[in-house]
């Protein structure tokens, strides 16, 4: 089982040219990426809780990825996750098969549908057709990045032959992880996915999952799973988890690295 780090990069954290070094140094194979565009005044946790500041600064997470890119050579580069229903799909197109050029096909697509309902909507975005949007949107970007004159013809997504490019690197497409562990983004996985990244999920439901996958052919699936919980890694692993991913905070660059050498070890002790 391999080992990654979610984050939220920020103004007032480690820069994220800085953090993929850290993470290639200390052999994490991927790092996921928050995004939010923008918070309203107000929002709250889906529990109700203020939200954390942190919520409030992330840098755009394609931009910051490219930086990490131009400072690693083996580090995967994902999302997690883009608030795809809140993004242009065209330019959403653009922008992953540019990273994935630039760094060489190191991109892991983790998508979702959001929870800050405020948010989707002053981007325009219906809160009630967001799944939806969100299938439209991962079909399309599947035509874009493999067809020379792609077309898509949808409810919510619509547009007549294009061409776009470049086109990615990593063939047939970047990997589309699917973020969510509601029945909605389970199925969504099941149907669309090239990957599942669960937040709250049991080995039992691995195996499960598993079995699906191998039912409809598409053994390969990745499944990354939560990893704070070290006593819960044998588990997963004999389960059929791919990869592990263990949270960060958003601190300055000498408690980051503090940090990371600490979760590090707890990716060795686990890794064996």
């Amino acid at each position: 089982m391999e080992f990654a780090i979610s984050t939220f990069v920020t103004d007032e954290g480690i820069r994220p040219d800085a953090l993929g070094r850290a993470l290639e140094e200390r052999g994490f194979d991927a790092v996921f990426l928050a995004e939010h565009s923008h918070i309203p005044v107000g929002s709250r946790t889906l529990e109700g809780g203020v939200l954390e500041r942190r919520f409030h600064r992330t840098l755009d997470p394609f931009l910051a990825l490219t930086a990490m890119a131009s400072a690693t050579s083996r580090l995967l580069l994902g999302t997690g996750i883009a608030l795809l229903i809140q993004r242009d799909t065209l330019h959403t197109a653009k922008e992953v098969a540019t990273l994935d050029l630039l760094s060489g096909g190191r991109v892991l697509l983790g998508v979702g549908t959001g929870w800050n309902r405020q948010e989707m909507s002053n981007h325009g975005t219906d809160p009630a057709t967001r799944g939806a949007l969100l299938d439209e949107q991962i079909d399309a970007l599947r035509a874009l990045w493999t067809q020379e004159e792609a077309e898509f013809h949808g409810k919510h997504v619509d547009f007549a032959p294009v061409y776009m490019w470049p086109k990615p690197v990593q063939r047939p497409h970047p990997p589309v992880y699917i973020g969510g562990h509601s029945p909605a983004a389970r199925a969504r996985f099941l149907a669309r996915g090239d990957g599942w990244m669960p937040l709250d999920v049991a080995p039992d439901d691995i195996r499960e999952v598993r079995a699906e996958l191998a039912r409809r052919g598409r053994g390969k699936a990745n499944i990354t799973v939560p990893g704070n919980d070290p006593e819960t890694l044998p588990a997963f692993a004999e389960a059929g988890a791919d990869r592990a991913l263990l949270a960060l905070d958003t601190m300055p660059e000498s408690d980051t690295l503090r940090r990371l050498d600490e979760l590090a070890e707890v990716a060795e002790r686990y890794r064996r």
